[in-house]
């Protein structure tokens, strides 16, 4: 009896590691790595083995702007349509990333900059508080988040947001329409 209780327990912690939700997922700012500023809201999120970032809130610019700047379309990017149509918030712009077999490293998906249309590699790793990228030390958690072109990686920083701070962003700066 005693080996079968040992047996369940083992199963049930292997269980819940299993299923525990992603460090990298959840609500982060994007930080201007020159100035330091918030640039807009982020949601990261996974659909199967696959991650996906969409911009919740745009700071500077009305919540409708559309992504006029960004080529009509990118190879593997995941919504059918007009990129230069789309708005800036709620467009997939993180896209096709694959996790590393290390919970929080994502790599060989895209990004494109909504701004000017550009599009990168993308790495995003999670750190947590005291975990170190480069010379960067989180004090919070963290994502490490990198455009790459080829070997190049230039990360920024981006830092842990919620519900409230997407709303205070978009009652700052309300769609126009």
């Amino acid at each position: 009896m005693k080996k079968i209780s040992v047996v369940l327990m083992i199963l049930a912690v292997f269980a819940t590691a299993c299923f525990a939700a992603d460090p990298a997922l959840g609500i982060w700012k994007s930080i201007d790595d020159q100035t330091g500023e918030v640039t807009a809201i982020w949601k990261i999120y996974q659909e199967g083995d696959t991650l996906f970032g969409t911009i919740a809130a745009v700071v500077d610019n009305p919540q409708d702007v559309i992504a006029d700047a960004c080529k009509p379309s990118y190879k593997g990017f995941p919504v059918a349509g007009e990129v230069n149509k789309m708005h800036t918030v709620g467009t997939p712009w993180i896209f096709n990333m694959k996790n590393d077999g290390t919970p929080g490293n994502w790599s060989k998906g895209n990004i494109v900059n909504p701004g000017d249309g550009k599009m990168y590699g993308c790495v995003i790793k999670y750190l947590a508080p005291g975990e170190k990228n480069k010379k960067y030390v989180a004090k919070e958690p963290t994502l490490a988040m990198a455009g790459t072109v080829g070997p190049i990686q230039v990360f920024q920083y981006w830092v842990a947001a919620t519900e409230d701070d997407i709303a205070a962003v978009q009652a700052k700066f309300p769609a126009k329409n």
